[in-house]
């Protein structure tokens, strides 16, 4: 069997950082890690290619070479999906899908010719059995959740690691809470399932002996889900790491509650996370109530958020306006926080209802869905109709990305973080890092236009003289900052 394995393009959107990739030399930010663990499912005697559309462009030879296609994908890559399905069925191709995108919106999907979603260690290995006997189906589902000790190793081998940014490493599935926007719970379980620290020492020890070394991403839903099960890891991979001499900066998706727990915190660090990304969405406490955000309610998340920083975690934040709690102050509320807070790379989208969350099928009981979820965070797209009015929202949004994206008010929120930042150790900078900066003094120090390259050289001066220990982050920051803007004049 010759198996073509195919990740479609993601558009330019906040996560993918395409505007960063320029500055790193890099084709694409992360490598597509679902179909790879995919991939070491597949019998051994298959031949496999993988083609990672933000990489390299797909081609009607290696759709010919193949006997079956097989695609995993994401809602956002949902136009790609169907540019490749359209040239595989030219080509007389079948496809076989699965992924978060066909888990949501398999009606849309009824040419394709096998579907098999759910989680891959229940419905694939089905599907595989069937069709070795030449009986496959049509549709294979499952909402089994299944013990991720038995999940293979993924494939690095059909990739190419100088093409990436980061690589990406899974440790739990599942998260305890259960805001009401949030697909997670469906698709994985408000229980968190977790890997052995055995496991996850060989997944790192892999990329280790492969090569990799720098950002790793642990793409978990909420790392902090389990926390006794992540300290008992944590105290693992410090032993790793400081083996290896660090090889791998971490960073991963949390809760606030991490800010609850100083050892935690203190492990994190130790283990060589500098970086998390929290779902932070708003300071507007009746919002925070309405979508079931109860473990950011009754918090001071400046505080929270400042905390994090102090222990030398870099805080991402993501927001959302538009819940019908939100008072006309929303706006200037979300913007005076996220300045206050220093939380530097800031994604703020409007709300969406996303298939098979607790958000769409209330929209949906009371008549006010509108159509289908894009999957951007930024898009300024909406999905429903919202209790504010809508111009007035969609409005009040642009002036919101405007605001906390402007170089100004970017470049200050970059000095904000510095002055709480506390890392444990340097960052390790490397030739590419070194290079990195000399493009940022190309691009944002002397091409960019208007006052944006005076507030770039205000940062790397005021970083130099006073945040030496910090310089690499100050640099870093202002490369996404001219992502954030080149986002805005899409």
């Amino acid at each position: 069997m010759k198996a073509l394995l195919i990740h479609p393009s993601i558009p330019e959107t906040f996560w993918s950082f395409k505007h960063i990739l320029k500055f790193l030399r890099k084709k694409a930010a992360h490598p597509p890690l679902g179909i790879l663990t995919v991939a070491a499912m597949m019998p051994q005697e298959w031949e496999l290619r993988l083609v990672d559309m933000n990489v390299e462009a797909l081609t009607d030879e290696q759709i010919r070479w193949a006997d079956k296609v097989f695609v995993s994908a994401m809602i956002i890559q949902k136009q790609s999906v169907r540019e490749v399905l359209d040239r595989c069925h030219a080509l007389g191709k079948k496809v076989v899908a699965g992924g978060p995108l066909f888990i949501s919106s398999a009606q849309e999907f009824d040419d394709i010719d096998y579907l098999v979603l759910g989680e891959a260690e229940v419905t694939f290995p089905v599907f595989l059995k069937d069709l070795a006997r030449g009986e496959p189906e049509h549709l294979y589902a499952s909402d089994e959740k299944p013990d991720i000790k038995m999940t293979p190793l993924p494939r690095w081998d059909l990739i190419n690691f100088k093409h990436y940014a980061s690589l990406s490493i899974q440790y739990s599935r599942g998260c305890p809470f259960n805001c009401e926007f949030c697909d997670v719970v469906n698709l994985n379980g408000r229980v968190p399932r977790v890997k052995s620290n055995e496991q996850m020492i060989r997944e790192l020890e892999l990329l280790y002996e492969l090569g990799w070394r720098g950002r790793t991403f642990i793409v978990d839903d909420n790392f902090i889900g389990n926390k006794v099960r992540v300290k008992s890891l944590l105290r693992e991979v410090i032993a790793w790491q400081h083996a290896h001499k660090f090889p791998f900066g971490l960073y991963t998706e949390a809760s606030v509650n991490l800010a609850d727990d100083q050892e935690l915190m203190e492990l994190m660090v130790s283990a060589g996370f500098d970086c998390v990304f929290l779902g932070l969405e708003t300071p507007v406490e009746d919002s925070l109530k309405e979508c079931g955000k109860y473990q950011n309610s009754g918090k001071d998340l400046v505080e929270a958020v400042k905390t994090i920083q102090r222990n030398g975690m870099e805080v991402m934040g993501g927001f959302i306006i538009g819940f019908d709690s939100d008072p006309p102050s929303v706006f200037e509320t979300q913007m005076n926080f996220i300045q206050k807070s220093g939380v530097v790379k800031a994604m703020i989208g409007l709300l969406n209802a996303l298939p098979g969350t607790r958000l769409h099928k209330r929209l949906e009981q009371e008549g006010r869905l509108l159509d289908s979820t894009t999957g951007d965070n930024c898009d300024g797209s909406i999905n429903f109709m919202p209790k504010m009015d809508l111009q007035t929202l969609r409005e009040g949004y642009q002036a919101v990305l405007h605001y906390i994206y402007s170089p100004k008010q970017y470049y200050h929120r970059v000095m904000e973080f510095l002055k709480d930042y506390r890392p444990v150790r340097r960052r390790r900078l490397n030739r590419n890092d070194f290079m990195a900066f000399l493009r940022s003094i190309v691009y944002l120090g002397i091409l960019e236009k208007g006052r944006s390259k005076l507030y770039y050289w205000k940062l790397i001066i005021r970083a130099f003289l006073f945040h030496r220990r910090t310089f690499g982050e100050a640099v870093s920051s202002a490369i996404f900052g001219y992502h954030f803007r080149k986002l805005l004049t899409k």
